[in-house]
């Protein structure tokens, strides 16, 4: 399972869709997955609409979490573009029925797609406000179970004890537990995504989705960013 923020696709100024950031990105996940690995991908709407920031400025926040959830397919269809551009075989899935645009979350019917070798992108969070992309990820991650959960992070490595933005003593840590993270309330993701990934027993990589090749080296078990797991 890769999760992708919404910013990952977006140039510098964390904003819209670049094209050159969406063309990397799915060479690498064609990379990936012409060696058999299976690979299915969350993605955020941070790009183009944050529920929070919505709700902070006085929107009900399940409508604008329902607006995030609409940015998460936008994001969606355009990485399912790239990717078939470069040859791979890659299914939408939406967890609010639009069957013009995509299909409908189905469990068995996604696990089937990877079996054959189909990217499979699972779109509009989990359908319910209040609940983010990340614990998205977690959800689906183990109702497919997958084999490991990476967390694509821009403008940073890995978990830090600090912000490294406004601690330039911050320390990176290569290896935590999962209890390690809620019990020092470190900012990987919402409490809610790492208690599932916990219960179900789904490691969590952490890296820089801003270096070239990092997917690759993540997928492939190379030593990157922060691993989350069990001791």
């Amino acid at each position: 399972m890769l999760k992708l923020s919404g910013e990952a696709l977006a140039n510098d100024k964390g904003f819209g869709i670049d094209p050159e950031v969406v063309n990397r990105l799915c060479q690498e996940i064609k990379r990936v997955t012409s060696t058999g690995v299976e690979v299915a991908v969350v993605v955020g709407g941070g790009n183009i609409w944050r529920g929070l920031k919505g709700s902070a400025g006085g929107m009900d926040r399940a409508s604008a979490d329902y607006m995030g959830m609409l940015a998460t397919v936008i994001n969606s269809v355009a990485l399912q573009d790239g990717l078939e551009k470069h040859g791979v075989d890659t299914r939408v899935q939406t967890a609010i029925e639009m069957r013009q645009v995509a299909e409908p979350y189905i469990r068995r019917r996604a696990i089937r797609h990877l079996e054959k070798g189909r990217v499979v992108i699972f779109a509009a969070g989990t359908g319910n406000p209040y609940f983010t992309t990340d614990t998205t990820a977690a959800l689906r991650s183990a109702e497919i179970e997958a084999d490991v959960m990476l967390m694509a992070k821009k403008h940073t490595n890995g978990v830090y004890d600090a912000d490294p933005k406004l601690n330039p003593n911050a320390t990176m840590f290569t290896r935590l537990t999962y209890n390690d993270v809620l019990q020092k309330e470190l900012a990987v993701m919402d409490n809610t995504a790492i208690t599932l990934c916990m219960n179900n027993n789904i490691p969590i990589v952490v890296f820089n989705i801003d270096v070239p090749g990092n997917i690759e080296k993540a997928c492939f078990g190379e030593t990157l960013g922060t691993l989350i797991e069990r001791r």
